[in-house]
C-alpha cells in the first residue's frame, strides 16, 4: 500500500512522480561504439585533427558516459537521439601519435566500461579502442573478395612453357611433368609440375569476374626452381615456365647427368633475356586484362631468403657462364654479392657451401641486409619496381616477413622504409604479410597494412566448426562447438588491429600451407603421407562448409578464397592441398553457393566497412551483426545436429521495433536457398527455426524495410 508522507501531495500526484523518476534497469546490450566510419568520424583521420567519437545507449537509458583516454576522463554530451537510442559524442584533438580508449558508463549507482570486448565490469587496456593518425589503407581492399592462385596447379594454357622431366635437378632428384592434370600430389611433389601458368589465368580471368572477384593474390611468380617458387632465383623477371619460352634450346639431362651446369636446356629457358623480357610482357599483360575486369593483382614478396638456385649465391651454377651475368656468392670470395649471405667458413672458396641457410634449409640462403646496403636498396627497388608502371601491380604479399633481418629492430627499421617506398610509388597499393602470432607491433600505421588473418579468423572458426586444427593434425571435442572460446579468441585477437588493418585482413578457410576446410569436416587427423589423398575426400561434410562461408563472407576483412575450395577440392595439408584445379569435374552446386553469397557480400555495404555485434553465444550456435546506418543484417549458425529455436532481440543492430526483414540466404544439410523470404520483426524480435548444421542471413534496409501494422 503506497503510503502519502509528504504534505501537499495527492497519492495519485505522488505515483506519478515516483513512476517518472525511475530509470528502467541498464540494458547493456544497447550500449555500443567501435571505431567505424558510424562512431569516429572521419574513420581514418589525418594527424593534427579534430575527430569526433560517438557513444550509443538506449534512450534515456544512463545517467553521463565518460570518454577515458590518457589516465583522463570527460564527460560526452548528448548529441541526437532516434527512436530507440541516444548518442553521445566528443570531439577530441589529435596529434601525431597513436591513443587508445574506453568509455566509463553511470547509471543511477551502477558504473561500467565499454571497450573492444563490449561491456566489461573493469577496464582493462589491452581491449582499449585504438587510432592512428594518419593510418590508411587502400579503400578497394576494404572487404574485398580475393582469390589465391597458386599458379602451377590452376590452368594450363601454353604447353610449350612447361617444366620438362629431366629439364633440372632440385633437392636431390630431377624434375616431372605430370601429364595426368587430375593426379593427386606426390608426398615429395615440390619438383613435379603439372604446367599452370599465366596464360591459364588470363583465359580463366571471365571464371573469375563472374564468380565476382575483386583482387587475385598470386603465390610467387619470380624465376624459380620449384613448384611453390619461394626460392626465388631472379627478382627481376616472371619465370619463363609460367610466362612465355619464345627462345628454347638446350639439351635435358641424360640419366648418367646429376650436375645443373649440364642443364642447358633450364639455362637457356631462365638466362636466356629473350624469355625473360616475353614473360615480363605477358605478366603485363595479364595485370591489364585483370584491370579490364576491375580485379586487383597482389603478388608474393620473399625477402627473407630467397633459393641457392639464385644468381647472387649461384650454388647451382647455372650462372657461372651464362652471359650478361656477374659470379655468384657461393662461386668466388670476389663475387659482387659476398655480402648478401652470411658465410661461416671464410676459407671455404671457391664453392662455399657455409652460407647462413633459413631454418637451416641450403636451398633457402637467407639475406643478409644488415651487412650489406647495395642489398638493402635493391630489394626497396624490387618493391617500387612491380607496383609501378608498367607492371602495375596492386600490391604484397610479404613472405615470413617478421624473420627478415637479424634483430627486431632492423626489421621494423627495414619494413618502415619498404612501405615508404611502395606507397611513394602506388599510394594505393596494399602490404600484406605472413604472420602467426601477435602482429601488433607492424600494424602502427608505418609498416604493414595487415596479414594473413590466422589467429582473429582461420583458427577461431574452423576449431568452432570442425573441432580440427588447421592442418588436420589433430581433433578436439572441447573446441568444437565452443561459442565461448570462439568469442574470447576473435575478440583477444582483434585487439591487434587497428580497424584499417581489421578491415582488409585476408580472411581465408584454406591456403597452400593448410588443409583444405572441406577436408578438416571429415574430422579426420592425419596426412597424406600416412593415410594416402584418398582419405582427405572421405567423410566429408558441404553443410559445414556452407556454414563457414556464410561465416566468412559476412565477417569483417576481406574474405580469400584459395583456388578450387568453391569448386570442392580436398586436400590433406602441404603438399595435398595444391591438387590442379578440377576443370571439368567440378562441384558446380558450391561454385553457385560462391557466387551467391559473394554477391550478398558485395551488395551490403555493412558487410565490407560496418560495425560487428555478437548477439548469440551458446554450444554450438554464434549470431552476430553487421550495422551501417540504415543497414542492418542478421547472421546466425546453427552447427548442432537438431533443429534450434530462437527468439533473438534485432533492435539492438538498429532494426526497427516493428518491420519487415529480407532472408538473404538459408543453407542447410540439403543444400541452400537464396531467394528472398520476408521475416517479420514484432517488439524488436525475430523467431528463427534453424534446421541442424545451417546458417542464415537477414538484411534489414531502412528503404526497404516495410513497417506493417499489428492488430490490437
Amino acid at each position: 500500500m503506497f503510503k502519502v508522507e509528504v504534505e501537499g501531495f495527492s497519492k495519485k500526484e505522488l505515483q506519478h512522480y515516483y513512476m517518472n523518476s525511475m530509470r528502467p534497469v541498464l540494458d547493456k546490450n544497447a550500449l555500443y561504439s567501435d571505431t567505424t566510419e558510424e562512431y569516429l568520424i572521419p574513420c581514418e583521420p589525418n594527424p593534427y585533427t579534430e575527430v569526433i567519437i560517438r557513444f550509443r545507449a538506449a534512450k534515456n537509458n544512463i545517467d553521463n558516459v565518460f570518454f577515458c583516454c590518457k589516465g583522463q576522463k570527460e564527460m560526452m554530451l548528448k548529441s541526437y537521439s532516434d527512436d530507440n537510442f541516444d548518442f553521445y559524442e566528443i570531439e577530441y584533438q589529435l596529434d601525431d601519435e597513436k591513443i587508445t580508449y574506453h568509455f566509463e558508463v553511470k547509471a543511477a549507482k551502477l558504473t561500467c566500461y565499454f571497450d573492444m570486448r563490449g561491456v566489461a565490469k573493469q577496464a582493462d587496456s589491452v581491449y582499449d579502442f585504438v587510432i592512428i593518425p594518419g593510418f590508411k589503407t587502400p579503400k578497394w581492399a576494404k572487404g574485398a573478395v580475393i582469390y589465391q592462385i597458386y599458379v602451377d596447379r590452376f590452368c594450363n594454357g601454353d604447353p610449350t612453357n612447361d617444366v620438362l622431366t629431366d629439364e633440372y635437378v632440385y633437392i636431390n632428384n630431377k624434375t616431372v611433368r605430370v601429364e595426368d592434370w587430375y593426379k593427386y600430389p606426390a608426398s615429395m611433389d615440390v619438383r613435379n609440375f603439372y604446367g599452370g601458368d599465366l596464360q591459364g589465368v588470363i583465359q580463366k580471368l571471365d571464371y573469375l569476374q563472374d564468380l565476382g572477384i575483386d583482387a587475385i593474390y598470386f603465390n610467387p611468380l619470380f624465376v624459380s626452381p620449384s613448384n611453390h617458387k619461394y626460392d626465388i632465383q631472379d627478382y627481376d623477371y616472371i619465370d619463363p615456365h609460367i610466362g612465355k619460352i619464345v627462345y628454347d634450346e638446350g639439351e635435358l639431362l641424360r640419366e648418367d647427368q646429376w650436375n645443373n651446369k649440364e642443364a642447358t636446356r633450364y639455362i637457356n629457358r631462365v638466362t636466356n633475356s629473350k624469355n625473360l623480357e616475353a614473360s615480363n610482357q605477358l605478366f603485363i599483360e595479364l595485370v591489364e586484362e585483370a584491370h579490364k575486369r576491375g580485379i586487383k593483382v597482389i603478388i608474393d614478396g620473399v625477402f627473407n631468403h630467397c633459393g641457392s638456385f639464385n644468381k647472387w649465391i649461384d650454388r647451382e651454377r647455372i650462372y657461372e657462364d651464362a652471359e650478361g651475368y656477374k659470379k655468384g656468392a657461393h662461386i668466388c670470395a670476389d663475387s659482387p654479392y659476398r655480402k648478401y649471405f652470411q658465410f661461416y667458413d671464410e676459407t671455404k672458396w671457391p664453392y662455399n657451401t657455409t652460407y647462413d641457410g633459413w631454418w637451416g634449409h641450403d636451398t633457402l640462403p637467407k639475406l643478409n641486409y644488415e651487412e650489406s646496403k647495395e642489398l638493402y636498396d635493391y630489394i626497396l627497388y624490387i618493391g617500387k619496381k612491380w607496383v609501378s608502371p608498367p607492371y602495375n601491380a596492386d600490391g604484397w604479399r610479404l613472405d615470413v616477413a617478421a624473420d627478415l633481418g637479424h634483430t627486431p629492430e632492423f626489421n621494423h627499421k627495414f619494413w618502415k622504409d619498404f612501405r615508404r617506398a611502395v606507397k611513394m610509388a602506388n599510394p594505393n597499393a596494399i602490404i600484406l604479410a605472413e604472420h602467426y602470432g601477435d602482429p601488433s607491433s607492424w600494424l602502427q600505421g608505418d609498416q604493414w597494412d595487415t596479414v594473413m588473418n590466422y589467429d582473429a579468423f582461420m583458427e577461431p572458426i574452423t576449431w568452432f566448426l570442425t573441432g580440427m586444427q588447421k592442418h588436420s593434425d589433430d581433433f578436439r571435442q572441447d573446441m568444437l562447438g565452443n561459442a565461448t572460446n570462439f568469442w574470447g579468441a576473435m575478440q583477444y585477437h582483434a585487439t591487434h588491429f587497428a580497424n584499417p588493418s581489421f578491415l582488409v585482413a585476408m580472411n581465408e578457410l584454406s591456403n597452400h600451407d593448410h588443409s583444405r576446410f572441406l577436408t578438416r569436416t571429415n574430422r579426420v587427423v592425419g596426412r597424406t603421407n600416412n593415410l594416402g589423398p584418398e582419405a582427405a575426400n572421405q567423410g566429408i561434410n558441404k553443410a559445414v562448409f556452407r556454414e563457414a562461408v556464410v561465416f566468412q563472407m559476412t565477417w569483417p576483412g576481406a574474405p580469400t578464397i584459395y583456388y578450387g575450395d568453391e569448386a570442392g577440392v580436398c586436400g590433406f595439408t602441404d603438399p595435398d592441398n595444391r591438387r590442379a584445379y578440377p576443370w571439368g569435374r567440378e562441384d558446380k552446386e558450391l561454385i553457385e553457393f560462391h557466387k551467391s553469397m559473394i554477391r550478398i557480400h558485395k551488395e551490403n555495404q555493412e558487410f565490407l566497412d560496418g560495425s560487428i555485434k555478437f548477439v548469440l553465444s551458446e554450444y554450438n550456435v554464434i549470431g552476430y551483426g553487421r550495422m551501417r546506418k540504415g543497414e542492418a543484417s542478421l547472421i546466425v549458425l546453427n552447427n548442432s545436429e537438431e533443429t534450434i529455436l530462437k527468439d533473438i532481440p534485432v533492435w539492438y543492430l538498429g532494426v526497427p521495433t516493428e518491420c519487415i526483414m529480407e532472408q538473404l540466404i538459408l543453407t542447410t544439410q540439403e543444400g541452400y536457398n537464396d531467394k528472398i523470404e520476408e521475416v517479420m520483426v514484432v517488439a524488436g524480435r525475430v523467431q528463427l527455426s534453424l534446421p541442424k548444421t545451417s546458417a542464415i542471413v537477414l538484411k534489414y534496409r531502412k528503404n526497404k524495410g516495410k513497417k506493417f501494422l499489428q492488430f490490437e
